[in-house]
């Protein structure tokens, strides 16, 4: 039983201890990235970007913004190519409309009302 007792005082602090240890290295592990970045972008803009090659964190964060630009235009040529799609659907009901009778009602519609 005493084990019992001691457990859930014992989980609750270790809990605490673990949590204040992991946000204070979690702190300083992204200070640290925060100031390689900071002196990064500090040489860009001085003008050194020419002559220094750019490091492997500034390339991944050119590569995100050209894979946007790749699913941006991949995106706008599907919805183009969707758009084209149901063009083609409407066009194709409307000779299916005109052969079958040259009614006005939808090919939907007159499936709907033969299966009543």
């Amino acid at each position: 039983m005493t084990q019992r007792d001691g457990f859930a005082s014992g989980f609750l602090a270790g809990t605490i201890f673990g949590s204040i240890v992991g946000g204070i290295v979690g702190a300083a592990i992204v200070s640290r990235k925060n100031e390689e970045l900071t002196a990064e972008e500090a040489e860009l803009t001085n003008g050194q970007a020419g002559t220094k090659k750019v490091s492997p964190k500034r390339r991944q964060m050119f590569a995100s913004e050209n894979d946007e630009m790749e699913m941006e235009t991949a995106r706008r040529s599907l919805e183009d190519k969707i758009a084209q799609l149901n063009a083609t659907i409407d066009e194709v009901r409307q000779q299916l409309g005109n052969v079958n009778g040259s009614s006005t009602q939808s090919v939907n519609d007159r499936s709907l009302t033969q299966d009543s």
